[in-house]
């Protein structure tokens, strides 16, 4: 069968369009990544390497790892959580907390690290509290992750919501009907149907988890070797003039932005083969 051409644009107009697309992704994407390994490595391989492997840097990294593995699951569950509610039930305040969801999305991160501290800091409403019993939250681990659960808060739950009302709940009543109960519905039947918009969701929340700078800024404290993220670590060598040890790090960053780029495609090929199956 013959497809009509959605457009009716000539073959010149559409080249245009296509080679001012391209233009604006070398120069605002493509172009400053390139930089980034260039600049990494100008100063040869040892000194890149070496930046790699001083003890700043390696807590830097094991703190964003640490981060992102509690941040991630987490936001996972409540994605999934929230998913399921909003689809497969009607209630009142259903509206108030789809758009509640997407508040870190409307938030400066800068704004919500400022949140935290107001909360926790020292002269914060529970910050008396906190240190009457020696529970130290901000400048320390535990609002480095709050900071970035929050950050990255919708990411799962806005990737599963069209998805799962796209598919609506028919396989669900049927499992009911044959006798499954709401584990079992949920296991054999919705899990497997969303599971690559749910890996989709967690590639992205795991980039901005790694990635993120302007929350986890206002609460670590930029104390070296303990609170310090590798985006924060960068930005400490980038002022210190130490430029090829933080491109060096940002190499770091720039891979994994590569890998994420790379999952998702692969992630959207297949989401698109198994949609044209079933049509």
């Amino acid at each position: 069968m013959h497809h009509r051409p959605a457009t009716t644009e000539s073959a010149p107009v559409r080249w245009l369009l296509i080679g001012l697309a391209l233009l604006a992704l070398s120069l605002f994407l493509l172009l400053p990544l390139l930089a980034v390994f260039v600049e990494a490595f100008r100063r040869g391989a040892d000194v890149f390497f070496a930046a790699l492997h001083t003890e700043s840097a390696l807590s830097a990294v094991r703190l964003t790892l640490i981060a992102a593995a509690i941040s991630v699951p987490l936001n996972t569950v409540f994605g999934l959580a929230a998913a399921w509610t909003i689809t497969k039930h009607r209630f009142r305040g259903r509206a108030l907390l789809l758009s509640l969801i997407d508040l870190p999305f409307a938030v400066s991160p800068v704004i919500a690290g400022l949140v935290w501290v107001l909360l926790f800091g020292a002269k914060g409403w529970f910050g008396p509290w906190l240190a009457a019993h020696d529970i130290k939250i901000i400048f320390d681990l535990p609002g480095i992750i709050l900071a970035t659960v929050f950050v990255t808060f919708p990411f799962v739950a806005r990737e599963l919501i069209p998805l799962m009302e796209a598919q609506g709940s028919d396989q669900e009543l049927a499992a009911v009907t044959l006798g499954a109960n709401g584990w079992q519905m949920f296991w054999r039947v919705t899990l497997p149907n969303i599971k690559w918009g749910l890996l989709y969701g967690v590639l992205l929340c795991n980039a901005r988890a790694m990635g993120e700078f302007g929350a986890v800024s206002v609460v670590s404290g930029h104390i070296r070797g303990k609170t310090n993220t590798l985006p924060l670590h960068i930005e400490v060598l980038y002022n210190e003039y130490q430029f090829s040890a933080a491109f060096a790090c940002a190499t770091l960053l720039g891979l994994l932005a590569l890998v994420t780029l790379g999952l998702k495609t692969a992630v959207e090929q297949i989401t698109h083969q198994r949609a044209s199956r079933h049509h």
